[in-house]
């Protein structure tokens, strides 16, 4: 680490949101696997993209299929995963974009670790407080019942813990709030962030 000098480039954060009439930052979202969490960002975008807000979606599945394919999912291994996803996602607010990270970032001092890679100041954390129940019934990729088989080990909500957050930004819950106006409610919450001009 002592050979790596920082290059100051001419072109930053700073001019990149001028030049796109809105701030850039990350918005994370946290919930058991199941629980909307990546629906719920596909919809904000969406919305955003209409006000011509730039975006990115990222997810935990799609970056364990390129950048962090080598990457299993034992505590250690997890921790690596969303460590790496705070650095791409801090890479892209430098480009100007907002992105909304979709990833179950089940423990506090890892969305922690999150929040200090990426800047308080450019990170806002929402729950997706769908009840584990709801989850397993959805079970959409049938994770839940290869967990309860015994065929995936460390899964979150069943043999692995989710630790809520503590003090989200918003919280979601999806028995009481469908996703549509749960995502209109998201992006009126982000307005003022934005400072779209």
């Amino acid at each position: 680490m002592n050979n790596i000098t920082t290059f100051n480039f001419s072109m930053g954060k700073e001019q990149r949101n001028k030049l796109n009439e809105h701030n850039s930052f990350v918005v994370w979202f946290t919930g058991l696997s199941g629980s909307g969490k990546s629906t719920l960002a596909n919809m904000v975008e969406k919305l955003l993209f209409e006000q011509k807000v730039r975006t990115f979606v990222l997810d935990g599945d799609s970056l364990r299929k390129g950048l962090n394919k080598d990457l299993e999912f034992s505590l250690k291994e997890r921790e690596e995963n969303l460590r790496i996803a705070a650095e791409v996602a801090k890479i892209l607010v430098s480009a100007g974009s907002v992105v909304l990270a979709s990833f179950i970032s089940p423990r506090e001092k890892n969305r922690e670790l999150v929040k200090e890679i990426i800047g308080k100041e450019n990170f806002m954390d929402i729950f997706v407080n769908t009840p584990l129940e709801i989850c397993e019934k959805r079970d959409v990729k049938g994770l839940y019942k290869k967990a309860r088989a015994g065929e995936i080990k460390n899964f979150t909500g069943i043999d692995s813990p989710y630790e809520k957050p503590i003090n989200p930004v918003i919280e979601i819950n999806t028995e009481k709030e469908d996703l549509e106006n749960a995502a209109k409610r998201i992006v009126k919450l982000l307005q003022e962030k934005l400072e779209l001009k």
